[in-house]
């Protein structure tokens, strides 16, 4: 059996965290184990799926990226038995492939899941992305990517980068999809003509949910009856909670804190909203798709999500609430069922069936 250490800082409910346990659920365990590499000592959302799964969680806890490196590279050396690093931290990933090639381990991946960075331009950054990307080049044995565009803004003179999309369990969404429609109806006891908008992700700065109290605010303000669900964990949550009581929307916005039942809120919701300042990937955006519930978004999202089923809708951040509002009313107004082998069909043919993801990463390994 390979063993695969996968360094990821922490295994909380993200983008990319999610998509490593949705390829850990799939892939054969006779084969290959995932060890998991922090850089925190708190408890993530996954720890004990992974300890199920028969995962080792190990912990690095240095701030200083260079003695992180040096430890990382410890760590490595007096656990021969690791024969590949999959390391997933953007930019960081630099330390990684070099601790791991320190080390002797002879495969070593960097795995790049955003063709962006949220933070400023300064000289000093700039460098640091120079110098990393001339590091992976050097002592990375693979490079893969979740889109072309991820590939070419870490590598832009790599042609053998692998694309590896950020995958889901298809079949499960869909059927979640059909059977759920009314969860969060029934659960909160809900009139058929109030609007469910649902928004998921940390409570961060990035996610923007400043903006959706202010949708929230037009949509009350025009009579519109609806409720807007925060999923997610975060720094922001005592502020939002302020903003939300001092604009009196407590009765028309819930905070439901971390879910692990992400598919059955997209089930139930009539929209996902999405006005991020900043985002990776979006692997939410193929879950709502799975599930049939059409995605109004930022234009600071990249594209690359849409599977072609007319669920994806785009908003610039320079538009008004008002106009996100209005937008809101008309898709909800205009919605249409997609039928689930369609669904079934797009998802796949794009590549975000996370069997199909499975079978590219046990090529990778092998």
């Amino acid at each position: 059996m390979k063993r695969i250490l996968h360094i990821v800082g922490t295994m909380d409910r993200a983008g990319a965290e999610t998509m490593i346990m949705n390829l850990y659920r799939a892939i054969d365990k006779t084969q290959f184990q995932f060890d998991f590499l922090y850089f925190t000592n708190k408890k993530c959302d996954f720890d004990e799926e992974i300890e199920s799964l028969g995962g080792q969680i190990y912990r690095v806890l240095e701030k200083n990226p260079f003695k992180r490196m040096l430890k990382t590279e410890s760590l490595l050396k007096n656990n021969i038995h690791w024969d590949t690093v999959h390391a997933h931290n953007l930019f960081s990933n630099a330390f990684h492939v070099y601790a791991a090639y320190k080390a002797g381990v002879k495969q070593r991946i960097t795995h790049i899941h955003s063709n962006s960075t949220p933070g400023n331009n300064s000289l000093k950054t700039s460098i640091y992305h120079f110098l990393s990307r001339k590091i992976q080049s050097k002592y990375a044995t693979n490079f893969v990517a979740c889109t072309p565009a991820a590939g070419s803004y870490v590598f832009p003179n790599k042609r053998n980068v692998q694309i590896l999309k950020n995958s889901i369990d298809t079949e499960y969404f869909v059927r979640i999809g059909q059977e759920y429609k009314n969860y969060l109806r029934n659960q909160f006891n809900l009139d058929q003509d109030t609007l469910v908008l649902l928004q998921l992700g940390r409570l961060n700065a990035p996610k923007n949910h400043e903006f959706s109290i202010q949708i929230s605010r037009v949509l009350k303000r025009n009579k519109i009856k609806h409720k807007l669900f925060f999923a997610g964990e975060g720094a922001l949550l005592n502020s939002l909670k302020e903003q939300v009581k001092t604009f009196d929307l407590e009765n028309e916005i819930i905070f439901l804190g971390l879910r692990s039942d992400v598919a059955h809120l997209l089930a139930g919701s009539d929209l996902l909203i999405m006005p991020s300042i900043y985002e990776g990937f979006g692997l939410v955006l193929i879950e709502a798709q799975a599930t049939g519930i059409p995605s109004l978004i930022s234009n600071t999202i990249p594209p690359d999500a849409d599977v072609g089923l007319g669920l994806i809708h785009v908003n610039s951040l320079d538009e008004s609430p008002n106009i996100w509002a209005k937008n809101i009313i008309d898709i909800c107004n205009n919605k249409h069922e997609i039928d689930s082998e369609k669904r079934l069909l797009n998802l796949r043919k794009c590549g975000y069936d996370q069997y199909e993801s499975t079978k590219v990463l046990t090529d990778l390994y092998i």
